[in-house]
């Protein structure tokens, strides 16, 4: 049986609160980190993602407090990322409470880090994050969230990273993120067949229906979304259900 599909909520976190924006940009806060990741455990979420989204841009690390604090109000595995650039602030978080970390910018900065963390931690605890745009040239890595081109084509970064040590990839497509206008499929179709760790779709979700293109035509491993989860549009349980009358094998 292929394994079961994963709902994943992601909690993007600004000076210690929830928030989301469009195409990376326009952040309205949507509420405490805490109150909204024990909504999710107790939701039937199936694992859930915490970002501190300026941590690489402002130079400064993520806050393991603020890790702990949402540990202690979950059941189900956590992913932690932002300014995450040696194996200290690794270790630093994954004993604050967290299962798993994402790494983004220092990793395509240093490639080598990603081989030290899988060493040190095993490479089923490492993200890799990529964050991804759709230009002329084709679908390239930008860094800092999102704010620095880099000119590396999606799929040769992922390649690599998986190579050195990535256990799973969390591909966030920039064009999408916020549109509710679905997920990008053909690129997480191209780097799901690419790869043989999972993969988490990321950007865009808007409903029901986007969930299952992006695990059956997408052929992703697990679908990521917020606001509409934030906003309460799309119930987890009722996506579930949904899914599942579709034939998506689902946890």
């Amino acid at each position: 049986m292929p394994l079961a599909k994963r709902i994943i909520p992601c909690l993007d976190i600004k000076d210690g609160q929830t928030v989301k924006g469009v195409n990376f940009v326009d952040l309205k806060t949507i509420g405490d980190p805490v109150e909204l990741a024990a909504r999710y455990a107790e939701e039937g979420a199936d694992e859930l993602v915490l970002l501190d989204i300026m941590a690489t841009h402002e130079g400064r690390k993520t806050f393991a407090a603020l890790v702990k604090r949402v540990a202690k109000e979950l059941n189900i595995p956590f992913t932690v990322g932002g300014g995450i650039s040696a194996p200290a602030d690794v270790g630093l978080l994954l004993e604050a409470g967290a299962d798993k970390v994402s790494v983004n910018s220092a990793a395509f900065r240093s490639p080598s880090l990603l081989s030290d963390l899988a060493s040190l931690f095993g490479r089923q605890c490492i993200v890799l994050a990529v964050d991804v745009r759709l230009d002329e040239q084709g679908w390239q890595v930008y860094l800092n969230g999102g704010r620095m081109p880099t000119g590396k084509p999606c799929i040769d970064w992922v390649l690599e990273g998986v190579e050195r040590g990535a256990g799973e990839v969390l591909l966030t497509s920039m064009s999408h993120d916020g549109t509710r206008d679905g997920f990008a499929i053909e690129l997480t179709s191209q780097v799901s067949s690419a790869v043989n760790v999972p993969v988490i779709a990321s950007g865009g979700a808007g409903n029901l229906q986007h969930f299952a293109d992006v695990f059956q035509a997408g052929q992703a491993d697990a679908a990521l979304a917020a606001s509409v989860f934030h906003s309460g549009e799309i119930p987890i349980q009722q996506l579930k259900t949904f899914l599942r009358n579709q034939s998506i094998h689902i946890r």
